[in-house]
């Protein structure tokens, strides 16, 4: 088998096809999540938090002065824990929405009702035969 064959193979099956449609859609739903927690969640915090903007919450660590986290980081290193708090807030709202996808995936699927039985196969007819020496032996 050459190559290309083979690779055309391995591309096509469904597997790989429908992981390639989960990472794009896991990629555009992070970003909605991404927007979600920037743009609506961390204003709201930081307004019951007296409206302190969590993206400039850093410890300099070169003995920088600077206001924000921008500048902060052009003049040296930087402990930058608001991104990480903001970060982490993300991770776990994204979690909890895959968590309860997947919950209402088990139950939809432990409703599906289960498929009626097979019709037994047909007996071979070797078999058949094979009884009716049986059968005729024991007379």
């Amino acid at each position: 088998m050459s190559f290309s064959s083979e690779f055309k193979e391995f591309a096509l099956k469904g597997n790989v096809m429908d992981l390639a449609v989960g990472v794009i859609i896991g990629g555009a739903f992070g970003k909605i999540v991404d927007s979600l927690v920037g743009d609506i969640i961390m204003p709201i915090v930081g307004k019951i938090f007296g409206g302190l903007d969590f993206s400039n919450y850093f410890f300099p660590l070169s003995g920088q002065t600077a206001t924000t986290l921008v500048e902060a980081k052009k003049a040296g290193a930087v402990f930058a824990y608001g991104s990480f708090i903001t970060i982490l807030i993300n991770f776990v709202i994204l979690a909890f929405i895959i968590f309860l996808m997947i919950k209402q995936m088990n139950r939809l699927k432990r409703e599906a009702p289960p498929p009626p039985p097979a019709a037994p196969a047909p007996t071979p007819e070797d078999v058949l035969l094979l009884r009716e020496i049986r059968d005729a032996l024991k007379k």
